[in-house]
């Protein structure tokens, strides 16, 4: 018999309200193919903002280049990262949104929020650490006062974030894209300072699932 999650899965995956029945905006114009990765046991959960082209042919998450970045962030190779058991993917918008006008990609679609995040996450009870990979996870997660001012902000208030006290302990961080290299120029902070964290918190959560 099937688990509760388990169906769970199977109507994200099945689902085509942002082609067929758009709550916001024009429907998607490809077909939806919902990436996620997600076991009831996972200790740890990238949610981040929403596939790329890359993975949207691909169906596994961070298959690209930004892929690479994060998970020299946290310190993990392939095999732990695509671990469901270990790390869970849940990014806000399950499906690749397409490109904008310039070529970029578009914003997570809405809907899936509204229809599916809640109920997954409540099936992810063993939950100690999620990271929030740009600004519409972390809004979405923490909420408007801490994220008001934007994702630079946000992610230097990382240490205020990651010592309150409700679990699961969260940790805000910049997109990983090439785009970002920038950014991370300009902010040395971020790996001097919190990647050593992500990586011991990382590995700690890790180390006790083997």
């Amino acid at each position: 018999m099937k688990t509760e999650l388990e169906l769970l899965l199977e109507e994200i995956r099945g689902c085509r309200v942002c082609r067929d029945a758009p709550r916001y905006g024009v429907a998607l114009a490809h077909e939806p193919r919902p990436v996620m990765q997600v076991s009831a046991i996972a200790p740890i959960c990238i949610a981040g903002q929403a596939p790329g082209a890359r993975v949207h042919a691909s169906g596994r998450p961070y298959s690209d280049a930004s892929g690479v970045r994060l998970r020299s962030w946290l310190g993990v190779d392939d095999t732990v990262f695509y671990d469901s058991d270990k790390i869970a993917v849940v990014p806000m918008g399950f499906c690749f949104p397409g490109y904008d006008a310039a070529g970029s990609d578009l914003p997570p679609r809405r809907e899936c929020s509204e229809i599916w995040h809640e109920r997954l996450f409540q099936h992810l009870p063993n939950l100690k650490l999620v990271l929030l990979v740009g600004g519409y996870a972390q809004r979405w997660h923490l909420g408007r006062d801490l994220t008001k001012n934007g994702v630079t902000e946000t992610v230097r208030r990382w240490r205020e974030i990651y010592l309150r006290n409700a679990p699961p302990r969260m940790i805000p961080l910049p997109h990983p894209s090439w785009r970002n290299t920038g950014w991370l120029k300009r902010n040395p902070w971020f790996e001097a300072e919190l990647i050593p964290v992500i990586r011991t918190e990382v590995a700690a959560l890790l180390s006790e699932t083997s």
